[in-house]
């Protein structure tokens, strides 16, 4: 037998892939949860406290300080030279009126190629999906509940599905692939490919801090100790291509395990903002996170005091720069080891530290440098 799909990553699809999810392998989308808000109550939503069921928005990584707040949204699209963007929640359609001014803003300031497509539970505000599509959205993904996989007609998302189907707007449907559920899921495919959808995005079933107390007790497990996928998810998954494989469709379908969202996705968007944001002092690893030096003031000495040691040691305002926001001073790896060895441990602290290149600047890990006594 010929085999149709293709792998990336521990993800199959069969063709055809969406442009969406071919921008997403390459980190060049950007994410933009619009609001945390949603009408469905998804016992699996891995959403953060921070976000989950709140009026918030984030560019990536980079909470936006309000609706107006169109700075901070550009600048991360920038950052990471994105080429689209995946509108997300929550549900946006929750906040239609924004969603729309966002992806005409978008359009508008990136060009008509710029893809941008948006997930929704379509159960609320479906009126305005039409506008969202006379506004430039390329792609949308329904995401029904999964008590209505295997009879889609009784579904509430059924019509609108439908009548999104005939927009010229492609259109998906995207759900976790929740382990034993291979022949709700083939039903589903079934009923899209009568309604004319496009793709069926599979995602690998995940624990995160806000739901594992919910997958625990419906009996999920986790697949090994160091990942947070749902053990069965991605068989579950493989089951539902194997099955399309002997019995052939028109529509695309793409499974997204957990290890190709980290090991691919996240670490290219990285890559794409390192480069981006990195200075002559920083060092961008493989995994697209950042190696600095840093000199941090103590009990003994200010920022001040710190400056004026490094001119003694003839270090030029060229070889470090001052991170006001964290208070600390930030120089090349190399040269902080130099240094730490060259200055006695009384007078300065210095360490290398591996952060992401992300809004938030997330330190993974510190390493002190021992300084001569």
């Amino acid at each position: 037998m010929v085999k149709r799909y293709h792998w990336l990553h521990q993800s199959q699809y069969i063709s055809r892939l969406s442009i969406a999810c071919k921008m997403c392998a390459k980190g060049a989308k950007m994410v933009v949860l619009i609001t945390g808000k949603c009408p469905a109550h998804c016992f699996y939503c891995p959403l953060s406290k921070q976000k989950q069921h709140k009026d918030v928005i984030y560019a990536d990584e980079w909470k936006l300080t309000d609706e107006n707040d169109i700075e901070t949204l550009l600048s991360e699209a920038k950052a990471i030279h994105a080429t689209g963007a995946g509108i997300t929640g929550g549900d946006p359609l929750i906040v239609p009126n924004r969603t729309i001014r966002y992806i005409k803003l978008l359009k508008e300031t990136f060009g008509p190629d710029f893809h941008i497509h948006l997930y929704t539970s379509g159960i609320k505000n479906t009126e305005s999906i039409k506008e969202m599509v006379v506004s430039g959205l390329d792609e949308i993904r329904f995401h029904p509940e999964p008590r209505f996989w295997s009879k889609m007609n009784q579904s509430p998302q059924s019509q609108i599905i439908t009548e999104t189907s005939k927009l010229l707007v492609e259109t998906a449907i995207e759900i976790p692939a929740i382990p034993n559920k291979t022949q709700d899921i083939i039903d589903l495919i079934n009923w899209a490919e009568q309604h004319d959808v496009d793709y069926i995005n599979l995602n690998e079933l995940e624990f995160s801090e806000q739901n594992e107390q919910a997958l625990y007790e419906k009996g999920f497990q986790m697949k090994d100790d160091v990942s947070a996928a749902a053990k069965l998810s991605q068989e579950t998954a493989y089951e539902v291509l194997t099955y399309f494989e002997q019995h052939p469709t028109h529509i695309g379908i793409h499974y997204c395990s957990s290890s190709f969202k980290d090991g691919v996705q996240l670490t290219n968007r990285m890559k794409r903002r390192a480069q981006y944001i990195a200075t002559d002092h920083d060092i961008i690893t493989e995994q697209g996170t950042l190696l600095k030096g840093i000199i941090e003031p103590n009990n003994n000495h200010s920022l001040e005091d710190i400056i004026t040691i490094l001119k003694k040691e003839q270090i030029t305002e060229k070889k470090y720069s001052i991170d006001k926001r964290k208070k600390r001073i930030e120089l090349h790896p190399q040269l902080a080891e130099d240094l730490s060895e060259k200055i006695v441990s009384s007078q300065l602290v210095f360490f290398i530290i591996e952060e992401y290149p992300t809004a938030d600047h997330l330190e993974v890990e510190r390493i002190p440098l021992l300084t001569k006594k």
